[in-house]
């Protein structure tokens, strides 16, 4: 983790240890050389990395979904996302929960960037992908997956993250996203 442009800001591994182990999360303890030479200990959960994508429907529309998210206790509008399997490229990932979670397919895919999600207590990266020329299909969600595909306006997921309808962290990022792609500010590769 060590960052050598800057090593008057930089903390060093001295001892790892691991508090949990989940079939998802784990979380561990680190001792940390400080830059000044003290120590300190450092808490932080270890994900294994995520993506998100903003699927572009005709007409200014893009793809949300409704789901219960159990932490908080309620139910969430979103951008499509899902965390990456073992040695999983970004794109894959992408492709595999659009499919999934919408039923959705893409014909051109773009990557916009990464997002590191909670940076003081987790390792998460989300890669922000978007999506376009999308086919609608038959969904296929896991067993205990439950979810609905919300189709939106751009202008009611704006009014939305402004007004606190939409207010996880990913999907409102993704809004900044969606906002520079659409006014040219932040061109994308598309492939």
């Amino acid at each position: 983790m060590a960052d050598s442009a800057d090593p008057h800001l930089t903390e060093t591994l001295i001892e790892s240890q691991t508090l949990f182990e989940g079939g998802f999360l784990k979380a561990r303890r680190d001792t940390v050389r400080l830059p000044d030479g003290g120590s300190a200990s450092r808490e932080y959960i270890v994900h294994p990395g995520a993506v998100v994508i903003i699927p572009l429907l005709d007409n200014e529309r893009v793809l949300l979904e409704r789901q219960f998210r159990y932490p908080i206790g309620r139910v969430m509008t979103e951008f499509p996302a899902g965390k990456l399997d073992p040695g999983e490229a970004p794109l894959a990932c992408a492709k595999r929960e659009l499919l999934e979670e919408t039923g959705y397919t893409a014909a051109q895919w773009a990557y916009a960037g990464a997002l590191h999600l909670a940076i003081s207590y987790s390792t998460e990266i989300i890669h922000i992908l978007f999506a376009r020329g999308l086919l609608a299909g038959a969904q296929q969600l896991d067993k205990d997956e439950f979810l609905e595909v919300c189709p939106m306006t751009v202008d009611d997921v704006m009014a939305a993250c402004r007004n606190g309808g939409i207010t996880d962290a990913k999907t409102l990022s993704c809004s900044l996203w969606l906002q520079n792609v659409r006014s040219g500010a932040w061109p994308l590769d598309w492939k």
